[in-house]
């Protein structure tokens, strides 16, 4: 369960994204001390920032200038690539089409998802099958975001790795059971500036993305805020060389609610207009069915506390019931 945590913790884990192949990593001094650190976090908070991610400054900045790039272009140049039922749900959406709990999200963005064809997983995947849509304009977009996309699965899996050993659990103790092919969302975002004012004449707070919580297993973002058990809002303010971590939906389901999936929403109450580039790392295999490990059943008195939930069925109910056109 998630407490009255006033900040988010900083976790330097370059020594598992160094080791945690090596098949004794479970004895590495260092290693643990991160695994520590991380169930510690996913007790208390459910989020997280690291650092010694091993993801080049240079790509980030990258990412980030060529975001900004194109949300500053006409509304018919990012229509290009508009987003709707008929696209699996994936392209671009215009500010107040994203919806959270029925109220519009001050946002616009480019919305990714693994690719999938049709009848690959039966019906269940048929509402998301398809392309990734990428603009032409700017240049390399594509190109620059794919590097991105791999280089996040690739230390999502890695803090994975971490996260099964603070359970108690073998290394690959998610692989071996839910996650031959995980699946991934990566949603690229701009956030317009705050416009209106208090009555001192400062920003009011903006809601770029109400109140939620994540799908998944895992995830990777900027520019939050989180709410601790108490009802209070704590700011995760960047970082630079960091991300924020938390953790999501199927991970609670995995760990019997040991780790919470904590609710969180997106402000921004700068007039700057701000960018945020989203790595959500599902872990599972889109079919696949997830139910608390009996590792963790043990760890939280012996009750089941989660009926079984398939992935796939939670994201498509989430997906189609998250936009207005």
């Amino acid at each position: 369960m998630s407490t009255d945590f006033q900040s988010i913790p900083l976790i330097d884990i370059s020594p598992l994204v160094a080791k945690c192949d090596d098949p004794n990593v479970a004895q590495d001094k260092d290693v643990a001390e991160v695994v520590r650190l991380l169930d510690q976090a996913c007790r208390e908070a459910g989020f997280f920032y690291v650092k010694g991610h091993g993801i080049p400054d240079s790509l980030i900045k990258e990412v980030r200038e060529i975001t900004h790039k194109y949300f500053g272009q006409p509304y018919e140049e990012k229509l290009k690539i508009k987003l709707s039922d008929k696209t699996g749900y994936r392209g671009y959406q215009r500010v107040g089409e994203n919806i959270t709990k029925g109220i519009p999200d001050r946002h616009e963005a480019i919305d990714c998802y693994s690719e999938l064809k049709k009848g690959m997983y039966g019906g269940l995947g048929d509402p998301l099958v398809g392309i990734n849509k990428w603009p032409s304009d700017p240049r390399r977009f594509k190109e620059v975001m794919e590097e991105y996309l791999a280089l996040c699965t690739e230390l999502s899996r890695k803090i994975m790795r971490g996260i099964a050993l603070a359970l108690g659990g073998s290394v690959d103790e998610f692989e071996g059971k839910i996650a031959g092919d995980p699946f991934w969302v990566f949603r690229i975002i701009g956030y317009p500036g705050s416009l209106s004012t208090t009555d001192e004449g400062l920003p009011k707070n903006d809601v770029g993305c109400g109140a939620h919580t994540d799908y998944g297993t895992f995830l990777k973002l900027k520019l939050t805020r989180v709410r601790n058990v108490s009802g209070e809002w704590i700011s995760a303010v960047p970082i630079p060389g960091t991300f924020v971590c938390n953790i999501g939906d199927m991970l609670k389901i995995l760990t019997n609610g040991v780790y919470e999936s904590t609710l969180h929403r997106v402000i921004n109450n700068s007039p700057k207009y701000r960018v945020c580039v989203a790595y959500f790392y599902e872990q599972p295999n889109f079919n696949a069915s997830i139910r608390p490990l009996e590792m963790c059943v043990k760890k939280s008195g012996g009750e089941n506390k989660f009926e079984a939930a398939v992935y796939g069925e939670h994201l498509v109910s989430k997906v189609l019931t998250n936009f207005t056109y």
